[in-house]
């Protein structure tokens, strides 16, 4: 069952990742193209081709279809992903749109890389090559892994949807209203005396 777990858990991160991408294409070409690695048609052709695969090959790796192909081509995207992001960092070149969930540029974040993107694209490589080099998976383990798989993604995406309008703690904004309970506590004090 682990064996499933991990291969729809890497499977939705593809999804999650490749569906926002699917919606704008011209960004992608773009964002790939900005890696400075492939030429200009070819990076163009790969900018708007990637998305698609990374959307089969994870719906591929969550149902569990040719499971040894899909996370053979899953580590394929991983390690160009670890390469691509490691040779720029290694350039020196940080910002850079990673372009691996969704696009920085139009918002007002500054989009940059660094070695936690590459870190990170080397980790899911190593979890899709465990896919690769696992005996194969009954139906009963497969539909358990991927259900506890699928709950596990799903509650990082609502822990990060959610961190991205709400705060844990104090924030700036906050400030007006820590005078104004000053100023309320100040007078209920005042008004017992």
């Amino acid at each position: 069952m682990l064996w499933a777990v991990v291969s729809s858990a890497v499977g939705a991160i593809l999804v999650v990742a490749g569906l926002p991408k699917i919606k704008e294409p011209e960004r992608m070409a773009r964002a790939v193209r900005g890696y400075r690695l492939l030429p200009e048609k070819f990076a163009g052709v790969v900018g708007r081709v990637l998305p698609v695969a990374e959307v089969a090959v994870g719906l591929a790796l969550i149902i569990g279809v040719l499971p040894k192909i899909a996370g053979g081509a899953a580590v394929v995207m991983f390690v160009a992903f670890f390469f691509g992001l490691t040779v720029n960092l290694l350039r020196g070149r940080r910002d850079l749109d990673c372009g691996c969930f969704a696009f920085a540029a139009g918002t007002d974040e500054v989009a940059r890389i660094g070695w936690w993107h590459s870190a990170r694209a080397a980790v899911l490589a190593v979890l899709a090559a465990t896919v690769v080099l696992t005996p194969t998976i009954g139906m009963i383990d497969r539909v358990a892994g991927t259900l506890v798989g699928l709950f596990v993604v799903g509650l990082v995406c609502v822990g990060v949807y959610a961190r991205t309008f709400m705060s844990f703690g104090r924030r700036p904004i906050d400030g007006y209203l820590t005078n104004a309970s000053m100023e309320m506590r100040a007078a209920a004090s005042v008004s017992r005396y």
